[in-house]
């Protein structure tokens, strides 16, 4: 068995991240201004509570279309039950997880659960490219140096 590369050479170390007391308003204008789809919820010890996502942030607009209830806090919108993975996870692992849901990103906990980043699909991306990238080019040489063979007719061969 190999011994893939860690996420930690791959994922953000410090990612936005939101509290649970939060205006869910605060946390909607800042999604949209850093262009992010989502993040993980800490509380006051850096321990990962939650994830909110913009399909989260959606219901803001249906309760109050629909129910005429006034926007809360991001613990009233959140995934309380994030799935996670630990610092101490190989690429393969969590891209092998990633195959298994439809998350685009994961928090990364250490053993205490305290949040130290999070990886997402394209993170994961650019270590297949790095994984690969020695073998690519190994294989590329070997079609290049195959397509410099010369052979030789053997002109015996051509009589009949």
């Amino acid at each position: 068995m190999k011994n893939y590369k860690s996420i930690r050479e791959y994922m953000v170390i410090k990612p936005i991240t939101f509290h649970p007391e939060q205006s869910i308003y605060d946390v909607i204008n800042i999604m949209v201004r850093k262009k992010i789809s989502g993040a993980p919820v800490v509380n006051e010890n850096n321990e990962l509570v939650g994830v909110i996502s913009e399909k989260d942030c959606l219901r803001v607009m249906v309760d109050s279309a629909y129910h005429n209830l006034p926007a809360g806090k991001v613990s009233d919108y959140m995934s309380p039950n994030a799935i996670s993975v630990g610092d101490d996870q190989t690429v393969v692992d969590v891209a092998d997880k990633f195959l298994k849901t439809n998350f685009k990103r994961f928090p990364v906990v250490n053993k205490q659960g305290k949040l130290v980043g999070q990886i997402s699909r394209s993170d994961l991306l650019r270590a297949t490219k790095d994984m690969f990238s020695t073998t690519w080019q190994e294989v590329q040489e070997v079609s290049a140096n195959m397509d410099k063979t010369v052979i030789k007719p053997n002109f015996k061969d051509l009589r009949h």
